[in-house]
């Protein structure tokens, strides 16, 4: 809603902006909407997937190799998916990679409710989603950077995460009372169901995506063809390395994704492997609370979106993103001194603030500096770089927790990631980053 300024001019309201993308983009809504449904599935898995194990062994060894095996294949995997994106037909990609992780969570479900379930079959599982993964994020990626046009970048990106944010208030908790109350396998089950969604909100996206294209081409008099093409391709190896030299031309890139190949192994070891143990085998804390927590990073990460949507551009960014970076850290330092409930639950929030308002920045940064045509293989780089050494992360939390005890390895590995931040802080590159 409007309102007259003292000029006379229309006042709009601050959060009009994050109308913009429904108004000027027609892909916007598919895209949106689809990856809003399945990260519902797959919030609800990330919850009941920990507790599951930790109910089958009680080990943070098992855990880390259970992240180590959805990491892995993963892993492996980006160096040929960016040569893949950026060759064939985007939306494609991420239909068929939806279309075989319903399988897979729907053989997870079946398995899990008729009792048949064991550690050496979720291995399994968990490798072959994480395979697909992947496959599907740096698709999405490149497809996200296209739909989001500079005129809706801040308001698509904001709003994609705030509501994306926004169902971590729901998934989680959602998680949590299933386990509890019902089974994982009816867990797994609704995952599955969310990508068959997600599948339809492809194919409409994909309808839209290539109408423009065919508009577009017929004001030019240029046939038609997907953006990603399907000429003959280069080999992977040459577009890898075509990846690097973008990389390579922007510091604040190249720096960014080494540094946090080491802060992603300390803050997201501590996050998956031992923040579950803390609540529920340290405090022996009932699994809604623990659900309850990760719904609280959501609280937080919805304020720093709204936060950072509000204006289209910010000065500072550099110092903006890592300051995130370390204020999260901070939080998960002071997670093993939370006592209570409550003070846990306050401590995620903030966690999630920080990585938020980091999260964003990079995005951002990304859509701006990298050529569309390109952005596959630089995407795939980055999730490479930021996720190579997550497998040998796990393990090492886990197997260093049960060697010297869990809240001494959370204060570890927190004080470690914290440092790095603070150093790479340090680089006028990075610090000066607009």
């Amino acid at each position: 809603m409007s309102t007259a300024g003292p000029s006379g001019q229309p006042k709009h309201h601050p959060l009009e902006g994050f109308a913009a993308p429904f108004r000027q983009s027609r892909a916007f809504p598919y895209l949106w909407l689809g990856h809003l449904v399945s990260f519902l599935g797959s919030s609800v898995t990330m919850v009941i997937l920990p507790v599951l194990v930790y109910s089958l062994t009680g080990s943070t060894t098992i855990m880390g190799m259970v992240m180590a095996a959805y990491m892995l294949p993963n892993v492996i995997m980006l160096p040929v998916s960016g040569h893949i994106v950026d060759r064939y037909d985007r939306v494609r990609i991420m239909m068929l990679a939806d279309i075989a992780r319903f399988i897979v969570m729907i053989t997870t479900a079946v398995l899990s409710l008729t009792g048949v379930l064991s550690i050496p079959l979720l291995y399994g599982l968990v490798a072959c989603y994480g395979l697909l993964d992947g496959l599907f994020q740096p698709a999405y990626a490149a497809v996200r950077a296209t739909v989001f046009t500079p005129d809706i970048r801040v308001a698509a990106n904001s709003l994609t995460q705030i509501t994306t944010q926004s169902v971590r208030l729901i998934g989680p908790a959602l998680g949590g009372l299933l386990i509890t109350h019902l089974s994982a396998g009816i867990g797994f089950g609704i995952d599955a169901f969310t990508y068959l969604i997600s599948l339809i909100c492809l194919v409409y996206l994909r309808r839209v995506m290539m109408t423009r294209l065919q508009a577009a081409a017929t004001e030019t008099d240029i046939p038609a063809k997907p953006a990603a093409g399907t000429s003959p391709a280069p080999h992977w190896r040459q577009d890898f390395a075509e990846g690097i030299h973008v990389l390579r031309s922007q510091p604040w890139l190249w720096i960014t994704i080494l540094a946090f190949c080491f802060v992603n192994i300390c803050y997201t070891g501590v996050i998956s492997v031992l923040l579950p143990w803390l609540f529920k085998v340290h405090h022996g804390w009932p699994p809604y609370l623990y659900g309850l927590a990760v719904t609280f990073s959501g609280v937080g990460a919805i304020a720093a979106g709204l936060l950072y949507g509000l204006r289209p551009k910010w000065n500072h960014r550099g110092i903006l993103a890592y300051g995130g970076a370390l204020i999260s850290g901070a939080a998960l330092l002071l997670l093993p001194f939370a006592g209570t409930p409550a003070a846990a639950v306050t401590l995620f929030a903030v966690e999630g603030f920080g990585l938020m308002i980091f999260g964003l920045i990079w995005e951002i940064s990304l859509q701006e500096l990298v050529p569309k045509e390109a952005f596959g293989r630089v995407a795939s780089l980055d999730m490479f770089g930021s996720f190579a050494l997550l497998p040998v992360g796990y393990i090492l939390v886990g197997w260093l927790a049960d060697q010297i005890g869990g809240v001494p390895t959370i204060i570890i590995f927190s004080g470690l990631g914290l440092s790095c931040v603070a150093l790479v802080l340090c680089v006028p590159a990075i610090r000066k980053f607009q």
